[in-house]
């Protein structure tokens, strides 16, 4: 569960909502609205006011790293630090089933991260991200670089998440993808969220 109580951003906001357990939550809007800004600020990464909660935590009672791991957030470029894949994974050795769940060899885990396409580096860091079984996913548009069959594996694995009860809360371009994942969506514009559905 994620729960936002009036968080502002320099020009954004206030924002109020709330995602239940195992559902998702779909941000549209035209580029520059803030979108990622939203994200960033959920997780804590940009100054910020206001109030967020998980069905565990709220915000301001625990560190920033502790939060960013109930509440992970994928953003649109993803960062990689070490020269090998493997690198980037607590536990390496346990991540064969899911590589192959969004489309990758088993071997990926054992790649350099320099041979990785965007697309490969992507969905990996969403494995990255999913490793520390988080309460909450902010993605950022997650299948942007992605083709129809790996977008498709990426989606389903995301609903099998939420169907153990993780809570997500998506940006995307794709129009088509809220009515594929998404039990509401939300437009930001001019700072401020509309519901487009309940």
């Amino acid at each position: 569960m994620l729960r936002v109580e009036g968080l502002t951003r320099l020009g954004l906001g206030p924002f109020d909502f709330e995602v239940a357990d195992g559902a998702c939550l779909a941000i549209t809007g035209p580029s520059g609205a803030g979108k990622s800004l939203l994200l960033r600020a959920i997780a804590d990464l940009d100054p910020n006011e206001g109030r967020v909660f998980t069905g565990r935590h709220e915000r301001a009672g625990v560190s920033g790293p502790q939060w960013r791991r109930a509440v992970a957030l994928l953003p649109a470029e993803s960062g990689w630090w070490g020269a090998q894949v493997a690198e980037h994974f607590v536990d390496a050795a346990a991540i064969g089933d899911l590589l192959q769940q969004v489309g990758l060899s088993r071997e990926a885990i054992t790649w350099r991260v320099a041979r990785l396409s965007t697309g490969e580096r992507h969905r990996l860091a969403l494995l990255r991200a999913l490793e520390q079984e988080p309460e909450v996913l902010l993605l950022d548009e997650p299948t942007t670089m992605l083709d129809e069959a790996a977008t498709t594996l990426v989606e389903d694995l995301l609903k099998a998440r939420m169907a153990r009860g993780l809570s997500i809360v998506l940006v995307t371009h794709d129009s088509a993808q809220p009515g594929r994942i998404a039990g509401k969506v939300m437009r930001l514009e001019a700072g401020q969220l509309q519901g487009l559905n309940a």
